[in-house]
């Protein structure tokens, strides 16, 4: 059958994509980024710290690593809980421990949950960034704007409030947006936001509200994702994320500096059968002289000013 000619008119028809949300070009074309003191790889060690309410609505879907059973669903709900009360203080040992600055994706709802969590982390003097509300308010496409723009604004103004940080960083619950949702964020003082996952470095994104930086935070080696997801082993995390260390480094030693990141769950590598899986590979990475370990505000930063 032949296409109508009518079939290729496309409004936002461009070179490299269909939108203008960014300007279109290859990673090898960049120009080449030099961390501090002559560093190749910027470690960003994210931790989602999430809270799962039990009488999750999962609209319009389930959200990923949420209840799964009929309510209540205590079995799953007390789980992802273990990582608030017990995982996370095993990885603040981990990252003393390997010198790693970790930056902390909270949910506000947690925040107003568990004050004492935030003082421990305000205590360490972790970055801060928004995980949207908690992880059943989701973001998606379709979704009223003015709904939408009310949780935005609920979860960083209360953030905010309850951290005494600015709150530069957004990541959506499950990673997922509405096409009002760079907007929104913009709108609300966001600097940068990390559900999009189509490149190895940050780059500049722009929005009807004033520009933000997409700051691309890896799903393919995020801890859920390969044990959960793939149903990989805890030894076969390790050895992905090793050989993600040390093909970016090699690649930086041609083409510039690269970032590492790696989003991890204080709930699932917080476990005492897991944790040590976690050292292993934060030892490995932070044996390489060639490592920068730093917050994504850091990071980002460092990224602007060679820009």
């Amino acid at each position: 059958m032949t296409l109508d000619k009518d079939y290729f008119d496309y409004p936002h028809r461009s070179y490299g994509m269909d939108h203008d949300r960014y300007d279109w070009s290859m990673i090898t074309d960049r120009k080449p980024v030099s961390w501090p003191e002559g560093k190749k790889l910027a470690l960003w060690v994210n931790v989602g710290l999430q809270y799962f309410p039990l009488n999750q609505e999962g609209k319009p879907f389930k959200v990923p690593g949420g209840m799964t059973m009929p309510y209540p669903d205590l079995r799953h709900y007390s789980l992802r809980d273990y990582g608030n009360r017990v995982g996370i203080y095993r990885f603040f040992k981990a990252f003393d421990k390997y010198g790693i600055k970790p930056t902390i994706a909270m949910n506000t709802r947690l925040a107003e949950r568990l004050p004492y969590l935030v003082d421990k982390v305000k205590e360490r003097g972790d970055e801060i960034i928004c995980h949207g509300y908690h992880m059943d308010a989701l973001h998606y496409g379709g979704q009223d704007k003015d709904e939408e723009a009310s949780i935005v604004k609920k979860a960083l103004d209360g953030l905010r409030d309850i951290t005494g940080q600015p709150v530069r960083g957004w990541i959506s619950p499950a990673k997922n947006e509405s096409e009002n949702t760079p907007e929104l964020l913009a709108e609300n003082g966001i600097e940068y936001f990390c559900d999009w996952v189509n490149d190895d470095m940050p780059y500049a994104f722009r929005t009807q509200s004033g520009n933000l930086t997409a700051m691309p935070l890896s799903t393919e080696i995020e801890d859920r994702f390969v044990i959960q997801n793939n149903l990989h082993s805890e030894d076969s995390y390790v050895e992905q994320v090793c050989d993600a260390c040390d093909f970016l480094i090699a690649e930086a030693e041609q083409q510039g500096g690269r970032i590492l990141a790696l989003n991890i769950h204080p709930w699932l590598l917080g476990q005492p059968h897991r944790i040590g899986k976690l050292e292993k590979a934060l030892a490995y990475i932070m044996s390489k002289d060639e490592v920068w370990s730093a917050s994504a505000g850091d990071i980002l930063d460092s990224w602007k000013s060679a820009q």
